[in-house]
């Protein structure tokens, strides 16, 4: 989910609905606070809108801020990621 604010959008809101249109959620903000969510009307987030709207879940955006705290494995070429991630988790829960 991107981040854009009022004055933003206000000089183009048609190419925000673009985006919006082709599957992107857009935060919307005013002073750093969110004052709307625009969510693609359908698809994969289409069942959460609803949720969202009502302000009982909010949407997690992945931004490159937050790529230093997400954690890197190193895996040899046959292996799979998918094991590798399902034995992490598992360790976690030990």
């Amino acid at each position: 989910m991107s981040t854009i604010s009022v004055r933003e959008f206000s000089y183009n809101p048609s190419a925000v609905f673009a985006r919006v249109e082709k599957g992107e959620a857009v935060q919307v903000t005013r002073h750093g606070n969110v004052i709307a969510i625009l969510l693609p009307g359908s698809g994969a987030s289409e069942r959460y809108a609803p949720l969202v709207a009502r302000g009982q879940i909010r949407l997690k955006a992945a931004t490159t801020a937050n790529l230093s705290r997400l954690s890197s494995l190193e895996l040899p070429e046959d292996a799979s990621p998918l094991d590798a991630l399902l034995a992490e988790r598992e360790d976690e829960r030990q």
